[in-house]
């Protein structure tokens, strides 16, 4: 089949791209919901518990309602502009100041990392339910979750591509665990196992209020809702995206937005809200207590790993090719822009993104007080939260960029609300984990610090530094939690 003329291409609002548009409607829904569920909703339910009792879908609704309208701004750009570096890109054409440029696509990188350290963790907990290990034993999970960052790191050496099929069957797979929740909830709901009255009790142990404990829980439970943002990377690949985007995306995070409340719902109606809050493989609690005689208990959790490992895996790799995308555009050292002759990999950003990694996992489980999956689950929606309000401004500066083709169009009054809620939830009103703040400013730091010696060098040797080729960054901007 010929390629479409340029006149055809601007009648279905795709511009001409070197790379093959495979996707459809049905994949790019698919690959949608399948981005957005992952380690989150395994592993934060409980967390989410803790703060607001049995009232813990309510902090699930609003991070809907906020993932949402963010969405819309995500639609209106990728429409708009259909390229692969996402936020990077839209703060490059909004501003075009080269460090905001960079700390947003540094930003973005450091959430795929603690996105993956948060995978691992829930990995490592998963597997010693699933094997009956000592879930308790601090020192076994440290390891074990170090080795399975280990082992990302070699497959990402060995240079993985996540092809459409592959999406599709990692998606039913983690579709699979969270079905299998609700049918038992269903279930144990006929059987008279619930107490639906507490799912309306609001419990504050923290004596913060109504207000700031729902807060504090939604900016926790955001990172479940993480990861619609990656799919507009897919624009260029995605059959007509003007017509296809909006629907999918859409449908897409209404779809999860509906399986995280459910299982929200069941979870905390069949789990007392102190022994949920208090087990790190929350859903596996609740399918031993609503039907012990099923082996469904013995599942989940390997299907809990495969659905974390494959967001550790994607985050990974996407962090490693954004540090190498930095790198090759003077804006970090270029020895992170190294690439093995054999297998062609970006092998020291992926060595360094894993070095990083690991520090996460150890400052964060040195203290047995803290709590490891939430600590680093809040850094990532903290992270992406601060991303989302630039990306709401971004929508109503880039206005005064016309272009000369159809494309989706915000309500104006959508990227107001997003850029104020997201900004909001990344204030320390929310009362946040101090701690999380502790992990995100060093990250900034460390990438403030490595983009200013960069800067210097270049001045001293006289090379220029500074994005110019933003596509360039990334084949891949995003991650997913």
């Amino acid at each position: 089949m010929s390629q479409p003329t340029a006149e055809e291409n601007a009648v279905l609002g795709e511009e001409p791209t070197e790379l093959k548009r495979v996707m459809g409607p049905k994949l790019l829904l698919l690959f949608i919901v399948g981005d957005i569920l992952g380690t989150g909703i395994y592993a934060l339910t409980g967390k989410v518990a803790a703060q607001v009792g049995g009232a813990a879908w309510a902090p699930f609704v609003v991070a809907f309602a906020i993932a949402l309208v963010t969405a819309f701004s995500y639609l209106e750009l990728v429409t708009k502009y259909p390229r692969a570096a996402g936020a990077a890109l839209y703060t490059h054409k909004a501003f075009g100041v080269h460090l905001l440029t960079f700390m947003v696509c540094y930003t973005v990188m450091c959430s795929g990392i603690t996105s993956a350290s948060t995978a691992s963790r829930a990995f490592a907990s998963n597997l010693a339910v699933g094997f009956g290990l000592d879930e308790s034993n601090a020192a076994l999970i440290i390891t074990i979750a170090l080795v399975f960052m280990g082992v990302v790191a070699a497959v990402n050496l060995r240079g993985v591509g996540e092809s459409v099929k592959a999406n599709i069957f990692l998606t039913l797979v983690e579709l699979s665990g969270l079905l299998l929740v609700i049918l038992i909830g269903f279930y144990a709901a006929f059987a008279g196992q619930v107490d639906f009255s507490r799912t309306i009790v609001f419990e504050d142990p923290n004596d913060k209020g109504a207000f700031f404990a729902v807060t504090a829980a939604t900016a926790l439970a955001f990172f479940a809702m993480v990861g619609f943002e990656d799919s507009v990377n897919m624009a260029e690949e995605t059959h007509d995206p003007v017509r296809n985007f909006p629907k999918m995306m859409i449908a897409g995070i209404g779809i999860t937005g509906i399986i995280y409340v459910l299982v929200s719902l069941f979870a905390v109606a069949i789990v007392p809200v102190g022994v949920l809050a208090e087990s790190d493989t929350p859903l596996v609690t609740v399918v031993e207590t609503a039907a012990p005689g099923i082996p469904a208990g013995d599942i989940l959790p390997f299907i809990s790993m495969f659905a974390v490992a494959n967001s550790a895996l994607i985050n990974m790799l996407m962090a490693s090719r954004l540090l190498y995308g930095m790198a090759k555009q003077n804006v970090l050292p270029g020895v992170l822009g190294r690439v093995g002759v054999r297998r062609q990999t970006p092998w020291v950003a992926i060595l360094v993104t894993t070095v990083i990694s690991f520090g996460l996992i150890y400052f964060v489980s040195r203290d047995p007080d803290n709590d490891v999956v939430a600590a680093l689950g809040d850094t990532t929606a903290l992270l992406l939260l601060g991303v989302f309000a630039i990306v709401n401004v971004c929508v109503l500066v880039l206005r005064r960029d016309p272009i000369d083709r159809r494309h989706f169009v915000a309500p104006t009054v959508l990227p107001i609300i997003g850029a104020l809620a997201c900004a909001f939830f990344v204030g320390p009103w929310t009362g946040r984990d101090p701690l999380t703040y502790t992990i995100a400013g060093w990250l900034l730091g460390i990438g403030l610090v490595l983009w200013l010696l960069t800067w210097i060098t270049n001045r001293l040797v006289g090379q220029r530094g500074g994005i110019s080729d933003i596509d360039a960054l990334s084949e891949r901007e995003g991650g997913v939690n």
